[in-house]
């Protein structure tokens, strides 16, 4: 077996996850990890969600006049919208850009860290790449295993603005799996939303 190029990189950044282009089993191998694709069973929420009309009212009416083509207008009118609604309603808190260091392999900020009974990390995957930007997912997780999170699960999602992926590190089994459901906004807006309300509102372990 070929050594990984991860073994000549001295110090990493997360960003650094998606520019390298590597597997994403590639990274969660060099660290110890294990990892599949397959359809996550995830947590779905089924209280009435009073504000999603609204949400999708304001993303449908606004997308027509938007161009999408920078990551800043995805973030700023497709994300940014989801999270803020998610926060206001839901009291969950949000670090943006949120700084971890567990070693000199596993630094960066967290571009949303979402902060609930149960957290949830979502990262925009830059130039629309979905995949990369699950490799870089991978890391940060990662990271907060290694880090700072209490559950037995950590949940994230990785975004381009109208598709998200979720995924599910494991940390009894340390495992990765990458869900093969994709999520599209608008017309998946209210499972995501249903699905990213269950999750935040999971109890966290005693």
């Amino acid at each position: 077996m070929r050594p990984s190029p991860l073994t000549t990189q001295a110090g990493l950044t997360f960003t650094d996850y998606f520019k390298l282009n590597l597997d994403t089993d590639e990274v969660v191998g060099y660290f110890g990890y294990g990892y599949t694709r397959a359809a996550l069973d995830l947590p779905h929420s089924r209280e009435p969600i009073p504000w999603y009309a609204d949400l999708s009212e304001r993303l449908t009416a606004s997308l027509p006049y938007v161009s999408l083509t920078s990551e800043a207008a995805r973030r700023e009118f497709l994300i940014a919208p989801i999270i803020l609604d998610l926060a206001r309603y839901h009291h969950v808190n949000v670090r943006v850009e949120y700084l971890l260091e567990v070693s000199e392999q596993l630094r960066g900020s967290l571009d949303y860290y979402l902060q609930g009974q149960q957290q949830l990390l979502i990262i925009e995957a830059k130039n629309a790449d979905l995949q990369r930007g699950f490799t870089q997912l991978a890391a940060e997780l990662i990271a907060l295993d290694r880090g700072i999170e209490p559950s037995s699960q950590l949940y994230g999602a990785v975004s381009i603005g109208n598709v998200w992926q979720f995924g599910v590190l494991n940390r009894v089994k340390k495992h990765v799996t990458q869900d093969l459901n994709l999520y599209r906004v608008p017309a998946d807006l209210h499972e995501l939303l249903q699905i990213m309300i269950a999750i935040l509102q999971e109890p966290s372990p005693t």
